[in-house]
């Protein structure tokens, strides 16, 4: 099967960086687009940005000029640069990614655990 392991969550004063890693493994065939959601309580997960296999990019208008997705698609890999974070960026940021599993002709959506992104002021 496939898992999604993330990485590079922590606590930033305002103004500060963050780089999140997002690792694919397992029987992969192929992955299709990566993307960066995130979510805070009682609000509705929102998109922050997504790549295709290609290297197209599409953000949302709340972290565009900020934000800067990419992936290594050698590493299986989706990366989320963040910079000049502000206080509402505080959330819980998952990974996704549409992959085709070896033994399938139809891909799937995996999720990664999330991890958490906290933004002082």
């Amino acid at each position: 099967q496939v898992q999604l392991v993330e990485s590079g969550g922590g606590l930033v004063q305002a103004g500060g960086s963050l780089r999140l890693s997002c690792a694919a493994s397992g029987r992969i065939f192929s992955i299709n687009d990566m993307a960066w959601y995130r979510q805070v309580p009682g609000k509705q997960r929102e998109l922050v940005a997504r790549i295709s296999s290609g290297g197209r990019t599409n953000y949302a208008d709340s972290v565009k000029g900020r934000f800067t997705i990419s992936r290594d698609n050698a590493k299986n890999t989706v990366y989320l640069q963040m910079n000049s974070l502000k206080p509402e960026d505080r959330a819980v940021y998952y990974c996704n990614a549409e992959i085709r599993v070896v033994d399938a002709n139809w891909p799937a959506n995996f999720w990664g655990q999330g991890t958490q992104v906290t933004v002082s002021s």
